[in-house]
């Protein structure tokens, strides 16, 4: 019987990121890979990269450069860089680290088990094109494995934003809808294998737009759709554009069971003078507009959201016009960053604030933060909610799930199974989670 080779990914950055991983370790398993935990005993190392943040390329070089001794040792042993620095860099990686076999972008992973035959047959594999081929499509058969109550769930990719710190158009590509069918079809495929809750992603998820049979679905349609999805418990959707959302994805919120009382949804500054520098094509209070609108068919929905301090020309009284969004909107949670230039965006040629000033803007940002995620917690105890179970805690007896709010809870329960969706009564708030217990 043949050894199966050993395959270690390592995955930076987004949900997408996470969710291509998946598909590059199925892709593989076609050519006998299973996964390993530890890079030490790998036949494969692939990085599965990210360009957001700072430099991003630098850090893959760097970790790059702790394989070189597994590769002395392990002749044999192939490394691969995927993603979005991938796509970037393209055949500078292989310049750069000559013992790096293999470079795919986030458009060609599809064409992983023919690029890893090459490089069995001693050759370098590179393909950062954006085929023309659906990779969805070429991947569904492969084989499936059980899986978590949770999923991510790629609906859309690529922007045609082009935000003026933003590298995604020029890694993703332009925005493209997978057809609904397919994402029907995956959907219950992963529900069959043991999902209850699916995240829908997209750089711009609620720009969807798959060819349906009678034209075009929304967002809105597609969530409708998958509401009838049997076993289907808890529908979530990210990244989201304000610009895009439609009168029927706000209506949803208060009227589709399974969508859940939680929405991202970033802003990046509350300032319109930065906003505009930004290219975000909206407005402060086109963007509090919406989140009245949200709260007026689903009071109870929790809101997080991203923010950028310290973008180029950004002044004091713009970073106060922040503070003062965040105040009205009333987070649960949120992402927040200093600017830092990416090479080829406009950004990265203008005026740079000293990053003193940007430290002290974040610092004060998240403090504000924090603040808002704590009281959104504190307000929790005492409610009944229902709790889906992923996991065990640290402690006996302990089992970790996810309220339909997205907070982390803790229960003490030796009946509960991971996949469970019980009812639960909060009755203590700590740090980035919920304590609860059953309700019998």
């Amino acid at each position: 019987m043949t050894q199966p080779k050993k395959l270690f990914i390592k995955t930076y950055g987004c949900q997408m990121n996470v969710y291509d991983s998946e598909r590059m370790a199925e892709a593989l398993g076609g050519q006998g890979y299973v996964e390993t935990p530890t890079a030490d005993d790998a036949d494969m190392i692939l990085l599965n990269t990210c360009h957001i943040r700072e430099k991003a390329a630098e850090k893959v070089y760097s970790e790059l450069g702790r394989y070189k001794r597994l590769k002395a040792d392990k002749p044999d042993l192939k490394i691969g860089v995927a993603g979005c620095v991938a796509q970037a860099e393209g055949r500078e990686i292989m310049r750069r680290q000559p013992m790096v076999d293999l470079v795919v972008g986030p458009q060609s992973y599809h064409r992983l088990p023919e690029l890893e035959a090459r490089t069995r047959a001693g050759e370098k594999a590179l393909d950062t094109d954006f085929p023309e081929e659906d990779k969805f499509e070429a991947l569904k058969n492969r084989p499936k494995a059980k899986r978590g109550p949770t999923a991510f769930l790629t609906v859309q990719e690529g922007c045609d934003k082009f935000c003026a710190f933003c590298v995604v158009p020029y890694t993703r590509g332009v925005e493209v809808s997978r057809p609904p069918a397919r994402i029907l079809e995956e959907a219950r495929n992963l529900v069959d294998r043991g999902v209850r809750d699916i995240t829908l992603l997209g750089q711009n998820v609620n720009a969807y737009h798959g060819a349906g049979e009678r034209g075009d679905w929304s967002l809105a349609q597609l969530i409708w759709a998958l509401n009838d999805v049997d076993g289907l418990e808890r529908i979530r959707f990210t990244t989201s554009h304000p610009n895009d959302m439609t009168d029927d994805l706000i209506e949803a919120h208060g009227t589709c069971p399974k969508l859940m009382p939680y929405l991202h949804l970033p802003v990046q500054s509350g300032s319109d003078r930065i906003l505009k520098r930004m290219n975000r094509q909206h407005t402060a209070e086109s963007y509090l507009a919406i989140i009245d609108r949200l709260r007026a068919v689903r009071p109870d929905i929790l809101l997080s959201g991203d923010f950028i301090v310290g973008f180029p020309e950004e002044t004091e009284a713009d970073f106060q016009a922040t503070l003062d969004l965040i105040r009205t909107a009333r987070y649960g949670y949120a992402y927040s960053f200093k600017y830092s230039t990416r090479p080829g965006t406009p950004a990265a040629e203008r005026d740079q604030l000293p990053e003193d000033v940007k430290d002290d803007r974040l610092q004060r940002l998240q403090a504000l933060i924090t603040e808002q995620q704590k009281a959104a917690q504190d307000a929790m105890v005492g409610q009944e909610i229902g709790v889906l179970f992923e996991k065990p805690g640290r402690l006996p007896g302990q089992m970790v799930g996810k309220s339909d709010h997205l907070h982390a809870v803790h229960v003490q329960g030796d009946d509960i199974q991971a996949g469970d969706l019980r009812p639960v009564r909060i009755v203590e708030s700590v740090r980035n989670s919920l304590k609860g217990e059953l309700i019998e």
